[in-house]
């Protein structure tokens, strides 16, 4: 609903130029906003003008009008004093009804992107109310989450509101207090390359103004060409958010269609993951490991199991490094020069990581 703040500086905005004194009230005959200090209104006298088929009627010396939302009489505008006050009050009311039209219209707007974001329509409500409201049905977009663990202010909130100004195709709306989420739609050429961008420009505006981007997380699902697929857009771009900070808690930015593996094990139950761990390590676990074999390891394989490279960024000796590898062989069973064994030991160590972030979660 239109706050009485929006109205009162709309009325200030028309005495100033009108020069008359303007009373809004409610069909009740209370006093929404004013301009006149001390204001006093006969709820005898708006009551019988409601009920009255005069669209306008001068009555001691005002001039009294209706303002409509949707022919429906939303309140009641008082003119009086200055010059011409049944002109000031006819532009008046023109005003107020164009502000609740528009209000109005915002507000079912991102009633319907936030249900359409949860899945709470029907499909044939989501093609139906789209219409009604203006919005495309058949463009290209993709949804992106922006999430902090600071709550979100109203300045990061206007920032983002100000970067997709531009698009009227363009939407910014929020679920929670902790997050921003933007439909934005595509080109017809645009693909991964310019929704990264996209997502990034977003990381380099918040941070223009002001905000921690070592907090800031930006995911994005996969474009939709239909305004109904926009719910599974906004799916995938939540279980990047969530995968991105197990998997990828260094990034700020991170695409559905990065997470890899990471997505199929963020799906599996704790029970299970605990079953492959103990299978896998017998009685040993990755978290046994000292930081310089985790330190090995994981260079291995960002170097795609080169044994030379590894050893050259690691800056030991190849033999060194071999015999840690052999060193890791003996104690687990797995040879991480071996491709199935690297593979084994690579997924081991993500169910581990995503296990201990559950383990952090509170239920």
């Amino acid at each position: 609903m239109i706050s009485n703040l929006v109205l009162q500086d709309t009325i200030n905005g028309i005495r100033n130029i009108s020069k008359c004194e303007l009373i809004l009230v409610d069909l009740e005959g209370r006093i929404v906003a004013s301009t006149v200090d001390d204001a006093a209104v006969s709820r005898t006298d708006i009551v019988s003008f409601v009920e009255s088929q005069a669209e306008s009627q001068e009555i001691r010396g005002s001039m009294y009008l209706k303002v409509y939302d949707d022919y429906n009489i939303e309140y009641v505008v008082i003119v009086s004093g200055g010059e011409d006050t049944a002109m000031v009050g006819k532009l008046a009311a023109f005003q107020l009804h164009n502000l609740l039209v528009a209000y109005k219209e915002h507000f079912d707007k991102d009633n319907f992107i936030k249900n359409l974001l949860l899945d709470n329509l029907l499909l044939v409500d989501v093609m139906s109310r789209a219409v009604k409201l203006h919005i495309a049905t058949n463009v290209r977009r993709v949804v992106y989450i922006l999430e902090s663990n600071q709550p979100r202010d109203y300045g990061s909130l206007e920032a983002v509101k100000a970067l997709f100004a531009k698009s009227k195709n363009d939407f910014i709306t929020a679920v929670d207090e902790n997050s921003i989420i933007v439909i934005k739609e595509l080109k017809g050429t645009d693909g991964h390359r310019e929704m990264k961008e996209i997502a990034d420009n977003i990381v380099r505006t918040l941070e223009a103004g002001g905000e921690n981007v070592e907090n800031l997380h930006v995911a994005y699902g996969n474009a939709v060409s239909e305004i109904r697929e926009v719910s599974r857009s906004y799916k995938e771009a939540r279980m990047a958010l969530d995968v991105g900070k197990i998997f990828f808690g260094g990034q700020n930015v991170i695409a559905y269609s990065q997470l890899g593996i990471g997505r199929l094990i963020y799906q599996l139950p704790i029970p299970l993951c605990k079953m492959f761990i103990k299978e896998i390590f017998t009685e040993k676990s990755p978290d046994d490991f000292d930081d310089e074999t985790l330190t090995t390891i994981n260079k291995f394989f960002e170097n795609s199991l080169n044994v030379s490279e590894t050893s050259r960024q690691l800056y030991i000796h190849r033999n060194t490094l071999v015999y840690r590898l052999d060193k890791l062989q003996k104690s687990t069973g797995l040879d991480l020069r071996v491709f199935d064994d690297a593979i084994t030991f690579k997924i081991a160590l993500m169910v581990v990581r995503y296990m201990k972030y559950m383990e952090t979660m509170d239920y």
